[in-house]
């Protein structure tokens, strides 16, 4: 009986190996091919690209001889098209911004970072939702929840309470109490004192719990008699849709 062995890419160092700046390169980038030069790779001395062809530097070649970086290959060749020719990419901002600070490419990352649709997401968006107590973790809760009542269900519905000043979040939580006593778990955000709206947040809401890969509606939530209608208009339902 037989065995395959699975040749997996080795690592050595680079001396004697990367010595002339105009030496064509081949390069896997988590399986994409691409071709470049020491030179391009070198532009910028501080980058990771520019170390891992460092004359004493340790890397990783794949079972042809080819340079390996274990990383997403997608976005690399808008990485490549910026070192030649110093020309910031007009499309997947957002996704190149990151590869640039993984790469760690200062020139390109600073140039996307000032790009209208950066800018409004770090300067704006980012520097908001800072200000807001506990964000990250309750989009977290929010997702929690929705999958914990998704069993043998189409849609999942998830309560959340957005208050704006600290003023409502005293009399919300003086008259409530224990959130999760009522119909179900809240998941509550706020207070926050920047400029943005109640409508904002939800939109950021909506925004991040999609950037997950969900697809999310919200609504008002339509109390009745009881408790929670004093406080209808804090309160909306997430609708997660699975099928």
């Amino acid at each position: 009986m037989s065995s395959r062995i699975r040749k997996l890419p080795s690592t050595r160092q680079t001396s004697g190996f990367l010595t002339q700046s105009s030496q064509v390169l081949n390069l896997n980038v988590g399986g994409e091919i691409y071709a470049t030069t020491l030179s391009t790779l070198r532009k910028y001395a501080g980058s990771r690209l520019a170390e891992m062809c460092s004359t004493h530097a340790k890397v990783t070649m794949d079972s042809k001889g080819r340079l390996f970086i274990d990383r997403d290959g997608t976005y690399f060749k808008y990485i490549l098209e910026f070192l030649r020719s110093e020309q910031p990419p007009t499309q997947f901002v957002q996704e190149i911004y990151q590869e640039a600070l993984f790469y760690k490419i200062e020139p390109l990352a600073e140039l996307l970072s000032n790009s209208p649709e950066m800018y409004g997401e770090i300067i704006g968006r980012q520097r908001f939702l800072a200000e807001v107590p506990n964000y990250r973790e309750n989009i977290d809760l929010v997702l929690h929840l929705a999958r914990a009542d998704c069993v043998a269900s189409r849609q999942s519905r998830v309560m959340v309470c957005v208050i704006k000043t600290q003023e409502d979040e005293v009399k919300y939580l003086g008259a409530i109490g224990d959130p999760t006593s009522c119909k179900g778990p809240i998941v509550t955000f706020g207070p926050w004192k920047p400029s943005p709206t109640v409508s904002d947040l939800l939109h950021c809401i909506k925004v991040d719990v999609e950037n997950r890969g969900y697809k999310v509606s919200y609504q008002p939530y339509k109390a009745g008699k009881g408790l929670l209608s004093k406080f209808s208009h804090l309160l909306y339902e997430f609708v997660f849709t699975w099928w």
